[in-house]
Protein backbone atom coordinates (compact mmCIF):
# COMPACT_ATOMS: atom_id res chain seq x y z
CA UNK A 1 0.00 0.00 0.00
CA UNK A 2 1.33 2.90 -0.69
CA UNK A 3 0.74 6.68 -1.37
CA UNK A 4 -0.25 8.29 -4.58
CA UNK A 5 3.07 9.20 -6.83
CA UNK A 6 3.87 13.36 -6.00
CA UNK A 7 2.27 15.19 -8.46
CA UNK A 8 0.24 12.54 -9.64
CA UNK A 9 -3.12 14.18 -11.43
CA UNK A 10 -6.36 12.43 -11.65
CA UNK A 11 -9.22 14.85 -13.37
CA UNK A 12 -12.28 12.42 -14.52
CA UNK A 13 -13.28 8.79 -13.64
CA UNK A 14 -11.24 7.40 -16.42
CA UNK A 15 -7.95 8.72 -15.21
CA UNK A 16 -9.28 7.29 -11.56
CA UNK A 17 -9.76 3.65 -13.11
CA UNK A 18 -6.79 4.05 -15.04
CA UNK A 19 -4.01 4.74 -12.59
CA UNK A 20 -5.55 3.92 -9.31
CA UNK A 21 -8.61 1.55 -9.27
CA UNK A 22 -6.71 -0.48 -12.17
CA UNK A 23 -4.17 -2.24 -9.79
CA UNK A 24 -6.67 -3.29 -7.26
CA UNK A 25 -3.98 -2.27 -4.45
CA UNK A 26 -4.69 0.50 -2.20
CA UNK A 27 -3.44 3.76 -2.47
CA UNK A 28 -3.59 6.82 -0.21
CA UNK A 29 -4.41 10.29 -1.58
CA UNK A 30 -3.46 13.02 0.89
CA UNK A 31 -5.42 16.35 0.57
CA UNK A 32 -7.79 14.99 -2.07
CA UNK A 33 -11.05 16.69 -0.38
CA UNK A 34 -9.39 19.18 2.11
CA UNK A 35 -11.03 22.07 0.02
CA UNK A 36 -14.23 20.44 0.69
CA UNK A 37 -16.50 23.22 2.92
CA UNK A 38 -17.40 20.33 5.04
CA UNK A 39 -13.43 19.34 6.02
CA UNK A 40 -13.47 23.38 6.21
CA UNK A 41 -16.28 23.20 9.11
CA UNK A 42 -14.96 20.21 10.96
CA UNK A 43 -11.37 22.62 11.50
CA UNK A 44 -13.21 24.88 13.32
CA UNK A 45 -14.16 22.33 15.46
CA UNK A 46 -17.33 19.89 16.32
CA UNK A 47 -19.45 22.47 17.05
CA UNK A 48 -19.15 24.59 13.96
CA UNK A 49 -19.02 21.09 11.80
CA UNK A 50 -22.32 20.59 13.56
CA UNK A 51 -23.39 23.75 12.50
CA UNK A 52 -22.47 22.15 8.64
CA UNK A 53 -23.98 19.48 8.60
CA UNK A 54 -27.03 20.20 10.56
CA UNK A 55 -28.19 22.91 8.50
CA UNK A 56 -28.31 20.25 5.79
CA UNK A 57 -30.21 17.53 7.60
CA UNK A 58 -33.49 15.95 5.88
CA UNK A 59 -34.73 15.36 9.07
CA UNK A 60 -34.55 11.70 8.38
CA UNK A 61 -34.21 8.63 11.54
CA UNK A 62 -31.65 6.52 10.88
CA UNK A 63 -29.61 3.14 13.22
CA UNK A 64 -27.06 4.67 15.64
CA UNK A 65 -24.75 1.96 17.47
CA UNK A 66 -24.82 2.90 21.11
CA UNK A 67 -22.14 1.34 23.21
CA UNK A 68 -21.59 1.88 27.15
CA UNK A 69 -17.82 3.65 28.26
CA UNK A 70 -16.86 0.04 29.07
CA UNK A 71 -16.38 -1.23 25.46
CA UNK A 72 -14.30 2.14 24.49
CA UNK A 73 -16.24 2.10 20.95
CA UNK A 74 -15.23 -1.21 20.35
CA UNK A 75 -18.68 -2.14 18.54
CA UNK A 76 -18.49 -6.07 18.55
CA UNK A 77 -20.22 -9.39 19.41
CA UNK A 78 -21.18 -9.85 23.12
CA UNK A 79 -23.65 -10.53 25.46
CA UNK A 80 -27.11 -8.28 24.66
CA UNK A 81 -29.84 -9.81 23.73
CA UNK A 82 -29.12 -9.72 19.95
CA UNK A 83 -25.69 -11.14 20.30
CA UNK A 84 -23.98 -7.83 20.69
CA UNK A 85 -22.24 -5.29 22.64
CA UNK A 86 -24.19 -2.60 21.97
CA UNK A 87 -27.68 -1.16 21.39
CA UNK A 88 -29.32 0.29 18.32
CA UNK A 89 -31.55 3.58 18.43
CA UNK A 90 -32.79 6.04 16.10
CA UNK A 91 -31.61 8.91 15.79
CA UNK A 92 -32.06 11.73 12.79
CA UNK A 93 -28.27 13.37 11.82
CA UNK A 94 -29.05 16.50 13.92
CA UNK A 95 -29.43 14.19 17.23
CA UNK A 96 -26.53 12.13 16.66
CA UNK A 97 -24.46 14.85 16.10
CA UNK A 98 -25.42 16.38 19.38
CA UNK A 99 -25.13 13.12 21.33
CA UNK A 100 -21.82 12.85 19.89
CA UNK A 101 -20.68 16.30 21.02
CA UNK A 102 -21.80 15.57 24.76
CA UNK A 103 -20.04 12.12 24.76
CA UNK A 104 -16.79 13.59 23.39
CA UNK A 105 -17.17 16.52 26.22
CA UNK A 106 -17.92 13.71 29.05
CA UNK A 107 -16.39 10.09 28.91
CA UNK A 108 -19.16 9.07 31.10
CA UNK A 109 -21.86 8.93 28.50
CA UNK A 110 -22.57 6.11 25.78
CA UNK A 111 -20.27 6.24 23.04
CA UNK A 112 -22.39 6.87 19.84
CA UNK A 113 -21.93 6.17 16.08
CA UNK A 114 -24.18 5.98 13.12
CA UNK A 115 -22.74 4.90 10.03
CA UNK A 116 -23.38 4.09 6.30
CA UNK A 117 -26.04 6.76 6.03
CA UNK A 118 -26.70 7.61 2.12
CA UNK A 119 -26.11 11.54 2.42
CA UNK A 120 -28.25 11.82 -0.60
CA UNK A 121 -31.02 11.12 1.78
CA UNK A 122 -30.04 12.09 5.23
CA UNK A 123 -28.44 16.04 3.88
CA UNK A 124 -29.41 16.25 0.15
CA UNK A 125 -26.91 18.92 -0.87
CA UNK A 126 -23.80 17.61 0.70
CA UNK A 127 -22.88 16.01 -2.98
CA UNK A 128 -23.69 19.16 -4.58
CA UNK A 129 -21.19 21.84 -1.75
CA UNK A 130 -18.73 18.61 -1.31
CA UNK A 131 -18.20 17.44 -4.74
CA UNK A 132 -15.78 15.07 -6.18
CA UNK A 133 -15.39 14.68 -9.87
CA UNK A 134 -12.88 11.52 -10.27
CA UNK A 135 -15.78 8.96 -9.66
CA UNK A 136 -18.56 7.65 -11.84
CA UNK A 137 -21.78 9.61 -11.13
CA UNK A 138 -23.36 6.61 -9.64
CA UNK A 139 -20.62 7.10 -6.35
CA UNK A 140 -22.81 8.26 -4.08
CA UNK A 141 -21.87 9.52 -0.61
CA UNK A 142 -22.55 8.21 2.95
CA UNK A 143 -21.67 9.85 6.02
CA UNK A 144 -20.12 7.88 8.84
CA UNK A 145 -19.89 9.96 12.19
CA UNK A 146 -19.05 8.71 15.62
CA UNK A 147 -17.13 9.07 19.11
CA UNK A 148 -13.91 7.53 19.23
CA UNK A 149 -14.71 4.25 17.93
CA UNK A 150 -12.96 1.03 16.68
CA UNK A 151 -15.19 -1.05 13.75
CA UNK A 152 -14.55 -4.52 13.00
CA UNK A 153 -12.23 -5.75 10.55
CA UNK A 154 -14.39 -6.79 7.69
CA UNK A 155 -14.20 -6.09 3.84
CA UNK A 156 -16.68 -5.28 1.51
CA UNK A 157 -17.93 -5.95 -2.28
CA UNK A 158 -17.49 -2.54 -3.67
CA UNK A 159 -14.63 -0.69 -4.43
CA UNK A 160 -14.44 2.31 -1.61
CA UNK A 161 -13.14 5.46 -1.75
CA UNK A 162 -12.73 6.79 2.09
CA UNK A 163 -12.49 10.38 2.67
CA UNK A 164 -11.60 12.13 5.59
CA UNK A 165 -13.49 15.37 7.39
CA UNK A 166 -13.19 15.48 10.58
CA UNK A 167 -10.65 13.57 13.06
CA UNK A 168 -7.83 11.31 12.18
CA UNK A 169 -8.43 7.82 11.18
CA UNK A 170 -6.59 4.63 11.49
CA UNK A 171 -6.96 1.99 8.88
CA UNK A 172 -5.55 -1.52 9.48
CA UNK A 173 -5.58 -3.55 5.96
CA UNK A 174 -4.71 -6.95 5.44
CA UNK A 175 -5.15 -8.48 1.51
CA UNK A 176 -8.33 -10.31 0.30
CA UNK A 177 -5.98 -13.85 0.37
CA UNK A 178 -5.28 -13.27 4.03
CA UNK A 179 -9.12 -14.64 4.45
CA UNK A 180 -8.29 -17.72 5.70
CA UNK A 181 -5.82 -16.39 8.41
CA UNK A 182 -8.31 -14.36 9.91
CA UNK A 183 -11.00 -16.52 11.29
CA UNK A 184 -14.07 -15.23 10.00
CA UNK A 185 -17.63 -15.28 11.66
CA UNK A 186 -20.58 -16.37 9.93
CA UNK A 187 -22.19 -14.54 6.90
CA UNK A 188 -25.89 -14.55 8.32
CA UNK A 189 -25.12 -12.81 12.16
CA UNK A 190 -23.23 -9.86 11.17
CA UNK A 191 -23.26 -5.79 13.15
CA UNK A 192 -23.81 -4.34 9.83
CA UNK A 193 -24.18 -6.83 6.73
CA UNK A 194 -20.40 -7.92 6.53
CA UNK A 195 -19.00 -10.78 7.85
CA UNK A 196 -15.57 -9.80 10.53
CA UNK A 197 -12.61 -11.68 11.42
CA UNK A 198 -12.66 -12.59 15.02
CA UNK A 199 -8.98 -12.67 15.22
CA UNK A 200 -8.30 -9.27 14.62
CA UNK A 201 -10.38 -8.38 17.00
CA UNK A 202 -8.84 -10.56 19.68
CA UNK A 203 -6.00 -10.28 22.03
CA UNK A 204 -2.62 -10.90 20.85
CA UNK A 205 -1.52 -14.58 20.45
CA UNK A 206 -5.42 -15.69 21.05
CA UNK A 207 -4.92 -19.54 21.51
CA UNK A 208 -8.00 -19.90 19.35
CA UNK A 209 -6.51 -18.47 16.41
CA UNK A 210 -3.10 -19.57 15.53
CA UNK A 211 -2.96 -18.87 12.41
CA UNK A 212 -3.89 -14.95 12.67
CA UNK A 213 -0.05 -14.35 13.32
CA UNK A 214 0.33 -14.97 9.27
CA UNK A 215 -2.08 -12.34 9.00
CA UNK A 216 -0.86 -9.99 10.79
CA UNK A 217 2.76 -10.26 9.77
CA UNK A 218 1.15 -8.75 6.42
CA UNK A 219 -0.93 -5.97 8.08
CA UNK A 220 -1.03 -2.57 6.62
CA UNK A 221 -1.05 0.31 8.55
CA UNK A 222 -2.14 3.92 7.74
CA UNK A 223 -3.12 6.95 9.48
CA UNK A 224 -5.02 9.78 7.62
CA UNK A 225 -5.69 13.13 8.90
CA UNK A 226 -8.73 15.51 7.41
CA UNK A 227 -8.86 15.87 4.04
CA UNK A 228 -6.95 12.83 2.99
CA UNK A 229 -8.64 9.74 1.33
CA UNK A 230 -7.89 6.13 0.87
CA UNK A 231 -8.88 4.24 -2.09
CA UNK A 232 -9.41 0.07 -0.69
CA UNK A 233 -10.35 -2.64 -3.73
CA UNK A 234 -12.88 -5.03 -3.09
CA UNK A 235 -12.28 -7.23 -0.92
CA UNK A 236 -9.55 -5.91 0.77
CA UNK A 237 -9.68 -6.58 4.74
CA UNK A 238 -10.28 -3.06 6.83
CA UNK A 239 -10.35 -2.50 10.69
CA UNK A 240 -11.05 1.55 10.78
CA UNK A 241 -10.27 3.23 14.00
CA UNK A 242 -11.33 6.60 14.81
CA UNK A 243 -8.84 8.08 17.14
CA UNK A 244 -10.39 11.46 18.01
CA UNK A 245 -13.71 12.15 20.40
CA UNK A 246 -15.16 13.08 17.84
CA UNK A 247 -15.27 12.11 13.98
CA UNK A 248 -17.03 12.36 10.51
CA UNK A 249 -15.57 10.13 7.12
CA UNK A 250 -17.40 10.00 3.81
CA UNK A 251 -17.42 7.45 1.58
CA UNK A 252 -18.21 6.36 -1.94
CA UNK A 253 -19.11 2.61 -3.05
CA UNK A 254 -18.97 1.53 -6.33
CA UNK A 255 -18.15 -1.56 -8.41
CA UNK A 256 -15.09 0.03 -11.06
CA UNK A 257 -14.99 -2.77 -13.27
CA UNK A 258 -18.70 -4.18 -13.73
CA UNK A 259 -19.55 -5.24 -17.52
CA UNK A 260 -23.38 -5.73 -15.94
CA UNK A 261 -25.80 -5.56 -13.08
CA UNK A 262 -24.44 -9.33 -11.80
CA UNK A 263 -22.28 -8.78 -8.90
CA UNK A 264 -19.70 -11.28 -8.31
CA UNK A 265 -20.79 -11.73 -4.25
CA UNK A 266 -23.70 -13.39 -5.97
CA UNK A 267 -21.92 -15.89 -8.54
CA UNK A 268 -20.36 -16.50 -5.21
CA UNK A 269 -23.21 -17.36 -2.90
CA UNK A 270 -24.69 -19.86 -6.01
CA UNK A 271 -21.39 -21.91 -6.01
CA UNK A 272 -21.62 -22.23 -2.38
CA UNK A 273 -24.91 -24.00 -2.75
CA UNK A 274 -24.16 -25.61 -6.16
CA UNK A 275 -20.20 -26.79 -5.17
CA UNK A 276 -19.18 -26.73 -1.78
CA UNK A 277 -20.68 -29.76 -0.17
CA UNK A 278 -19.54 -31.96 -2.99
CA UNK A 279 -16.75 -34.77 -2.14
CA UNK A 280 -13.33 -33.12 -2.48
CA UNK A 281 -12.61 -34.68 -5.33
CA UNK A 282 -15.28 -33.47 -7.43
CA UNK A 283 -14.26 -29.85 -5.96
CA UNK A 284 -11.00 -30.21 -7.61
CA UNK A 285 -12.62 -30.47 -11.08
CA UNK A 286 -14.87 -27.86 -10.76
CA UNK A 287 -11.81 -25.88 -9.45
CA UNK A 288 -10.34 -26.66 -12.75
CA UNK A 289 -12.98 -25.20 -14.50
CA UNK A 290 -13.39 -22.34 -13.01
CA UNK A 291 -9.69 -21.54 -13.62
CA UNK A 292 -9.89 -22.26 -17.10
CA UNK A 293 -13.21 -20.41 -18.10
CA UNK A 294 -13.26 -17.44 -15.20
CA UNK A 295 -9.93 -16.55 -13.49
CA UNK A 296 -8.05 -18.06 -16.73
CA UNK A 297 -4.21 -18.08 -15.47
CA UNK A 298 -2.83 -19.22 -18.62
CA UNK A 299 -4.64 -16.64 -20.67
CA UNK A 300 -8.08 -16.63 -22.89
CA UNK A 301 -9.55 -20.15 -23.07
CA UNK A 302 -9.57 -20.39 -26.57
CA UNK A 303 -6.78 -18.64 -27.38
CA UNK A 304 -5.84 -21.18 -29.61
CA UNK A 305 -8.56 -20.13 -32.17
CA UNK A 306 -9.53 -17.10 -34.17
CA UNK A 307 -11.33 -14.51 -32.57
CA UNK A 308 -14.32 -14.76 -34.80
CA UNK A 309 -14.98 -18.58 -33.54
CA UNK A 310 -14.79 -17.85 -29.79
CA UNK A 311 -18.99 -17.63 -29.55
CA UNK A 312 -19.80 -16.82 -26.16
CA UNK A 313 -16.26 -16.50 -24.84
CA UNK A 314 -15.72 -13.48 -27.09
CA UNK A 315 -15.83 -10.31 -25.62
CA UNK A 316 -18.47 -9.59 -22.99
CA UNK A 317 -19.35 -6.08 -24.82
CA UNK A 318 -20.02 -7.44 -28.05
CA UNK A 319 -23.49 -9.14 -26.51
CA UNK A 320 -22.11 -11.83 -25.32
CA UNK A 321 -22.88 -10.71 -21.48
CA UNK A 322 -26.44 -11.23 -22.51
CA UNK A 323 -26.25 -14.20 -23.74
CA UNK A 324 -24.62 -15.98 -20.70
CA UNK A 325 -27.38 -14.17 -18.78
CA UNK A 326 -29.86 -15.28 -20.81
CA UNK A 327 -28.73 -19.13 -20.84
CA UNK A 328 -28.00 -18.87 -16.70
CA UNK A 329 -31.52 -17.77 -16.22
CA UNK A 330 -33.13 -20.42 -18.23
CA UNK A 331 -31.35 -22.71 -16.27
CA UNK A 332 -32.24 -21.49 -12.93
CA UNK A 333 -35.34 -21.42 -14.05
CA UNK A 334 -35.48 -25.15 -14.47
CA UNK A 335 -35.54 -24.70 -18.19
Amino acid sequence: MIDAPSGLRIDDPAGFAATVSGPCKPVVLRGLCRRWPVVEAGAGGWAALSDYLARLDAGRAGQAFVGAPAIAGRYDYGDGPDGFNFERASLTLAQVLDRIGQAAADPSLPSVYMGSLPADDFAPRFADENPIDILPPLARPRLWVGNASRIACHYDSFDNLACVVAGRRRFTLYPPDAIGDLYVGPIDHTLAGQPISLAAGAAPDDPRYPRFAAAADRAIVVELEPGDALYLPKLWWHQVEALDPANLLVNYWWDAFAAGPDAPYVTMMLAMIAIAERPAAEREAWRAFFDHYVFRPGGHPLAHMPAERHGLLGPLADGNYGRIRAIAMKMLRGG
